[in-house]
């Protein structure tokens, strides 16, 4: 029996130390792409939009979805980007990230003809790699929040993109702390994908 808890106590300290590390690599490696300012983000022709629902599970409005949004509108508006890759979560009639991110784009004097929609970015991995092998783009700049622009830029290098991260505001540390719990564990998920 003893033997039996060494053995369980070894794997957990195992993926403890996984956990942290994949982390810290994921951070690490990635931070000197990410921008927060927009004054200093460098031209691209495209940027990539990161799927989320426009709607709280409470039904009220996303402040995730809405930053996005913003952040991608005032790229646009003062030329940093040319045309917006929309790319979210279609799976069903009743949710559509990229046609909820068009209509609020559109609200916000985006044009229609600068954007393009990505039906099938069911998660992160799926909208970088799309970006490449189905639009055609090996460098862009991502539009997330910063906690998952990590886990963005990380994936993108690995499948040799070049792309950087502007960063939408957070919402308050409160508010999204489930969201940045998943995130820690996709990080980890990510290193073994």
């Amino acid at each position: 029996m003893r033997w039996i808890k060494r053995i369980l106590f070894a794997l957990f300290v195992l993926f403890i130390s996984f956990f942290i590390l994949s982390n810290l690599w994921i951070v690490k490696s990635t931070k000197a792409r990410v921008f927060s300012d927009l004054g200093k983000v460098p031209h691209h022709r495209i940027a990539l939009v990161l799927g989320t629902s426009h709607r709280t599970s409470k039904g009220g409005p996303n402040p995730f979805f809405e930053k996005r949004i913003e952040t991608a509108a005032d790229l646009y508006k003062k030329g940093k980007i040319d045309h917006l890759i929309l790319s979210g979560d279609n799976r069903t009639i009743y949710y559509n990230e990229p046609m909820a991110m068009l209509k609020a784009l559109l609200k916000k004097g985006v044009p229609a003809s600068a954007i393009t929609l990505d039906y099938a970015g069911l998660r992160t991995l799926d909208s970088i790699v799309r970006c490449k092998e189905i639009f055609g783009q090996n460098k862009f700049i991502i539009i997330t929040q910063p906690f998952h622009s990590y886990r963005a830029l990380f994936i993108s290098r690995y499948h040799d993109i070049n792309a950087i991260a502007m960063v939408a505001e957070e919402p308050d540390f409160e508010y999204s702390i489930k969201v940045r719990i998943r995130e820690y564990l996709a990080r980890s998920k990510a290193v073994l994908d």
